[in-house]
This record gives C-alpha cells, structure tokens and sequence, in this order.
C-alpha cells in the first residue's frame, strides 16, 4: 500500500548578518570578508537556491565607504536567491543608498520594508542611530516614533499572517557586557509595540556575531553569527570591538504551520557527507 504524504508550502529564509565589506585588498584581523561571503553565497546557491529570500541583516561594510558598498553589490549579483538588505551600525544611509538605488525604503527615507508571504508577513526593521554619526552612541540601535509608527501600521495591517521581525540590534540584553551597552536603547517601547499587537512569532538579529537564541517578553529570537569575525565568548568584557577567526555562519530559518525552524549553518567547515560506521 502506498501513501501519499500531504506536502506544505514553507517559506525558507537565509540570513547573512554583520558581512563587514572592507575595499580590496583589505582584511579584517587577516580575515578577508569578501573571500568568506562569496564563498557563502556560492554555498546559498547550491543548497538553498530555492530559498524566498536571502536577508543581509545589516552592518555591510566596515568602514561605510562606497568602493566596500559597490564591491558588495556586485558580489550580491551572483546569488540566485532574491536579496533583502538592510543596515546596521557600521553603515551610513545615505552613502547605501547611493550605490543600492533601487534598495527598499519607506515614505520617511529608512531602509525598512514588508514582504509578504503566503504563510507569513517579514518586517525588516532600520536600527541605525544615525545620522547624525555620533561615534560611540550611533553604533547602539535605536526607533524613533517615525519607525514605531511605521511598526505599529505594519503589525496591525498583517491580518492572520504571524509576523517575522528581522532587525541589526538585538532589542534586548545578550549576555555580553560590551555589545549590551550598544544594543536597541528603547527595548521597552518596542516590546510594549510588539506584544500589544501579539502575533509576532519570532524576532531575528544579528550585532553580536554569535550564535544565540532563547525567548524575551515571551517571544522567541534568534541571533547569527557572521560570515567574517565573531565574539569572543567571556561575557564580563566591556568592550564591543573584540573579534576572533571562527568558522563563518549563515543562519537558515524554515516557516512551519506551527512555528519556525532555525539552524545555523557554518559554511565553510560543513560536511554533507555522512560518515558510515
């Protein structure tokens, strides 16, 4: 006897975060970002071509400066998937949207966006704290009332579809004393935004370079590493600008009827060949 398995549209999502793209010949403590991304979208391409989207959650490039923006947009090219982009800390908005013409924004000039999805609505938040740059207070993550707002319609606009929120910032403390001090400074008012409407199902970020996950106020998140450099582990340091050479990650996140998926796949050390004992 045969069975039929009923099959489900899942949306699948892939999620770059802190790419770091530095001019050539440039490297980040010997890292070179742009080897370590391409070699993670050559790897997106032949795994997870089928993938809805591919979201770059922010912190692009190093330094903020045209030629590393233009490197990156070519380097995006290549990719099968369709591409989100978004900003985090080390970018400048106006300097993105200079070389990202066509990028994502709404009426108020931010890189934020909604994609719907048959099973779900993506909000892709702009935490940056600028302009104006203001060194160190622009690295934190900030929404001013103009980007709540924004939040607010489209939280309450998503009918039965359960919201994904993609942001830079963690909107919440991570563990880590340096990144903490720069996180999203107005967790509060976000949250209260977020559960008064109740149908976020999951919040994802990036800024830590790290791979964490667990729940706040009661809704689940997700924090990736970076295809470059990541944190190092000891939590007490109160400095933000710590990096060691660890195995570059993109994160993989599935929409199931009931929940969401989330695996973190370090790319370049992957073995998809199973070992038979």
């Amino acid at each position: 006897m045969r069975c039929r398995i009923a099959t489900t549209l899942m949306t699948k999502f892939i999620i770059f975060t802190d790419l770091h793209m530095v001019p050539d010949g440039t490297t980040i403590i010997g890292i070179d970002p742009y080897r370590r991304l391409a070699n993670g979208i050559a790897h997106v391409n032949r795994y997870h071509a089928d993938a809805d989207r591919v979201i770059f959650a922010g912190d692009l490039t190093h330094h903020a400066d045209r030629a590393s923006y233009e490197r990156l947009k070519d380097l995006l090219s290549e990719l099968v998937p369709p591409a989100a982009v978004m900003l985090g800390n080390h970018d400048r908005r106006e300097v993105f949207l200079e070389v990202f013409r066509e990028a994502a924004r709404d009426e108020n000039g931010f890189v934020q966006q909604v994609i719907d999805f048959p099973d779900c609505r993506a909000v892709l938040l702009d935490t940056l704290f600028a302009p104006p740059y203001d060194y160190p207070m622009s690295h934190a993550g900030h929404l001013c009332d103009r980007r709540l707002a924004w939040l607010d319609r489209q939280l309450g606009s998503a009918g039965d579809r359960p919201v994904l929120i993609f942001m830079h910032h963690p909107p919440h403390a991570s563990g880590f004393a340096g990144i903490d001090m720069i996180r999203l400074i107005n967790e509060e008012q976000f949250y209260g935004l977020v559960k008064r409407h109740g149908n976020v199902r999951h919040i994802f970020a990036g800024h830590v370079h790290r791979t964490i996950s667990g729940s706040s106020r009661g809704i689940p998140f997700s924090i990736f590493k970076s295809p470059v450099h990541q944190q190092p582990m000891p939590f007490d340091i109160a400095d933000a600008s710590l990096s060691v050479d660890e195995p570059a990650a993109y994160g993989i996140a599935v929409v199931t009827p009931d929940g969401v998926l989330v695996h973190t796949e370090d790319y370049e050390i992957a073995k998809r060949d199973a070992a038979v004992a």
